[in-house]
């Protein structure tokens, strides 16, 4: 009799780590590839008088280090990009894709540094970019 409880437990004990391991094993496996591109979304790089004072605001909290926000109201999303201090100006963001995927927003950015010769002077910089596009609910995904 106690044979028969003993190979029970074994057996519930095999069943439990089986099932553990197969969760654990399908949940590892991801689609790496990246979601098709929709459309490309149109654009407006914003200076600092052009965008919501909220969103201005947290910038100056965030600007010396790197970051990246969101800021929406009524009829536009507004994207933010940060590379933290930098050691001198001369500092630009290019933004190489905006677009829309079945179920987010892409933006894909660069830091590019000073031009050979350029002056830049000595004083640090805090590179950013605010770009404002049309509203929409889709969460954005920064590369």
């Amino acid at each position: 009799m106690k044979k028969a409880a003993d190979r029970k437990w074994v057996l519930w004990i095999l069943l439990a780590v089986w099932v553990l391991a197969v969760r654990c094993l399908s949940g590892c496996s991801q689609d790496k590839t990246p979601a098709e591109k929709v459309r490309d979304l149109e654009f407006t790089v914003v200076g600092d008088q052009q965008m919501p004072p909220d969103l201005s605001s947290a910038i100056g909290q965030k600007q010396t280090e790197p970051f990246k926000l969101t800021y929406a109201d009524d009829q536009n999303l507004y994207i933010a990009v940060g590379y933290g201090q930098q050691e001198t100006g001369g500092y630009s963001i290019r933004v190489n894709q905006l677009y829309l995927t079945e179920n987010s927003i892409v933006i894909d950015t660069e830091l590019l540094g000073p031009e050979k010769g350029e002056e830049t002077g000595t004083e640090k910089s805090c590179p950013y970019l605010v770009v404002k596009t049309e509203y929409l609910e889709n969460p954005v995904v920064f590369q």
